[in-house]
């Protein structure tokens, strides 16, 4: 199957958010007439981005040096991950690489939030901190930092590197231990009993957590998103009332203005005739001063 023309997918995710879908289906609608149809099937099936995803994706564009920055410290830190689990690192460049890249995150960061609050979009901790976890992946994880560094991702992403979210919550590495002799295995009368936690299968409890979690962590993202879209709702549809009601205030105002005009106006005419009258009477006693002087001088 053909595949998306590159500059129109570049050109897609760069838009605002909510011109995705009528964009996406207007080029499908184009391709499609021009005989592309594979393609136009293509177009047609790339994802809107979530919110989340489309503020990191407009972060990493907008802020080309900062995003630079970026994907240097997450491969410097990644380099510092690896070489502690080789037992060859230390601490201290493990913490310091880490403090490179999360502040480097946090830049991106302040852009993205600027971007949602510019686009009247959701600037709720939750998906401010799917915005950090998403530009942390990208920074961290080969798998995401195609998409997030195009600034194509289509959904938030979470970290999945050897040390996750937070380099210090792994473990450090174990030194090699001395070789020591095996213990003599204890007579069967003095052995204790397994207990009934040894007796489970390793991971199991673990697995199934982690399912859990997974589950839950899912459902929640599911419900901030339908919070979020109920918010880009209501703000739309408060949007449309503020617009409608300051233009009903303009066209209010235009009209006092011009029925203003018009008063105005035949107050002028009304002064002019008024001073036509006034030069008239004073034409007529003039003339009727002299016809008198005249009179009376003869």
């Amino acid at each position: 199957m053909a595949e998306a023309p590159e500059d129109a997918v570049d050109r897609l995710y760069g838009l605002p958010r909510e011109e995705f879908v009528g964009e996406r289906d207007a080029l499908a609608k184009q391709l499609r007439a021009d005989g592309s149809r594979d393609e136009a099937a293509a177009v047609k099936a790339l994802p809107k981005p979530t919110v989340a995803a489309w503020a990191a994706n407009q972060a990493v564009r907008s802020q080309k040096r900062a995003a630079r920055e970026l994907w240097k410290a997450g491969d410097q830190l990644s380099a510092a991950q690896e070489a502690v689990l080789a037992g060859k690192g230390s601490g201290a460049k493990l913490r310091e690489a880490s403090e490179r890249e999360r502040a480097a995150v946090e830049t991106l960061v302040d852009a993205a939030r600027g971007l949602l609050g510019a686009s009247g979009g959701d600037l709720s901790e939750a998906t401010i901190e799917r915005v950090r976890e998403t530009l942390h992946a990208g920074a961290i994880d080969a798998d995401a930092r195609e998409e997030v560094a195009a600034g194509r991702a289509v959904r938030e992403r979470s970290p999945q590197g050897l040390f996750g979210a937070d380099p210090f919550a792994a473990p450090a590495p174990r030194r090699p231990a001395k070789a020591e002799p095996e213990p003599e295995p204890e007579p069967q009368a003095k052995r204790k009993p397994a207990t009934k936690a040894k007796a489970k299968p390793e991971g199991t409890p673990d697995a199934a957590a982690d399912r859990k979690r997974e589950r839950e962590e899912a459902a929640e993202r599911k419900r901030e998103e339908a919070k979020a879209r109920k918010r880009e709702r209501e703000e739309a549809v408060a949007r449309e009332r503020a617009r409608k009601a300051a233009a009903d205030r303009a066209d209010r105002a235009q009209r006092a203005f011009e029925q203003a005009q018009e008063r105005t106006g035949k107050a002028a005419e009304r002064l002019e005739e008024a001073q036509a009258r006034e030069r008239e009477a004073a034409a007529a006693l003039d003339a009727a001063r002299s016809e008198l002087d005249a009179l009376q001088s003869g």
